[in-house]
């Protein structure tokens, strides 16, 4: 597989590992940096965007969901704010998070800079061990 496609693949997965669907992008930006080290930039630009862009989906769908009634365990992130979307990362904790703050009606632009952030230092850090 070449270089340019491979930097899509891993974008693809990384943005469906960020949705409600199940996956997990870290293996596949290893296998990506092992593969081709001297693109481990343009990796951690491809993972770290498809995985925001997930995470955006994710609020969205909070956005438009018809939730009557308050639900337990929001009140975290209703004091927090977005800087708690840092987490987002976090295998079982970020989608709903991602869900309840666009639920929540958070600062859209926030939401995403704060996604952004943490899953771009996730990506740093496997690169940084690895590499």
């Amino acid at each position: 597989m070449s270089e340019t496609l491979s930097l899509w693949a891993l974008f693809l997965g990384s943005l469906l590992s960020a949705t409600i669907l199940p996956g997990g992008s870290e293996v596949a930006f290893l296998a990506f940096i092992k593969s081709f080290p001297h693109l481990t930039g343009p990796a951690l630009a491809s993972a770290t965007l498809g995985n925001t862009l997930g995470g955006i989906s994710s609020y969205l769908l909070g956005r438009f969901l018809p939730i009557k009634n308050k639900l337990q365990g929001l009140a975290s992130l209703e004091r927090y704010g977005p800087p708690l979307l840092l987490l987002s990362w976090v295998p079982l904790l970020g989608d709903p998070l991602c869900v309840a703050a666009g639920w929540l009606r958070l600062n859209p632009v926030a939401c995403a800079v704060y996604m952004a952030v943490g899953k771009l230092a996730r990506y740093a850090l496997i690169a940084w061990f690895i590499l």
